[in-house]
């Protein structure tokens, strides 16, 4: 049986109108046609996973993206502070261009977004990187729970986060059938101004955090070009 708990109903959302919390389906929709009005843009990413049991440090990354798959990354703090990558997709045969900071920012890499050098330290690839994406992956765990009839989708409240005003949304997957899914609980902050996920942090069934991606100072007016996703770029240094 599929739960609802309400305590937040709906939240007005200027570019997309009323969001509705009351359908998880509806609300997955509303939030996906939110992000296809967006081409490209900016934040400041802060993620944070659990690797083999261990909460990594929280890395804060300068994102830059643009439709239909176009990745700049510059970690801005430490750990990995002066990292850069790089992907493009179809473009320099698929793969991620890189570099560490420190030391080792003159040695540039071209490697698979599967490789170990890039999956080490990380749950997802760097291609299921940006909003869009874990909007995929939210969107695919909340219609395989309400095709199996075991969502609960709970409506939390108002929270400021970044600045902004987000309506909190918990979706949670029963313990028998966690493993199933993604994670046991997602808690998501989404914008009510621009309908868009800022937060979104998911947590297993001893309720640890597992992942953790936010993002704050986000431009989705953001005039991005080819250019700012090239590796010429005189800002960047490939």
């Amino acid at each position: 049986m599929i739960h609802v708990a309400l305590v937040l109903l709906t939240a007005v959302a200027s570019a997309g109108g009323a969001i509705d919390v009351r359908d998880p389906e509806q609300w997955i929709a509303q939030t996906e046609a939110a992000y296809d009005e967006i081409t490209s843009y900016t934040a400041v990413l802060h993620k944070q996973q659990r690797i083999a049991g261990e909460l990594l440090a929280e890395e804060t990354i300068l994102i830059k993206f643009k439709k239909p798959f176009s990745l700049y990354l510059n970690w801005i703090e430490s750990p990995h502070k002066g990292s850069e990558l790089l992907y493009v997709q179809g473009w320099n045969e698929d793969r991620v261009r890189a570099h560490r900071g420190g030391f080792f920012r003159f040695v540039t890499r071209n490697l698979e977004p599967t490789a170990p050098e890039l999956m080490k330290g990380n749950l997802r690839p760097v291609t299921d990187i940006g909003i869009g994406q874990l909007i995929n992956i939210v969107a695919a765990n909340i219609r395989k729970a309400i095709e199996a009839d075991e969502l609960t989708f709970a409506a939390l409240g108002k929270e400021t986060v970044y600045g902004k005003a987000t309506q909190m949304v918990e979706i949670t997957f029963p313990q028998a059938s966690a493993k199933e899914y993604d994670a046991y609980r997602f808690v998501i902050n989404q914008d009510i101004e621009s309908g868009i996920l800022i937060r979104i942090r998911a947590y297993d069934q001893s309720d640890q955090l597992i992942e953790s991606y936010g993002y704050e100072n986000l431009d989705l007016d953001a005039p991005l070009t080819d250019a700012d996703f090239a590796p010429d770029h005189p800002d960047y240094r490939f």
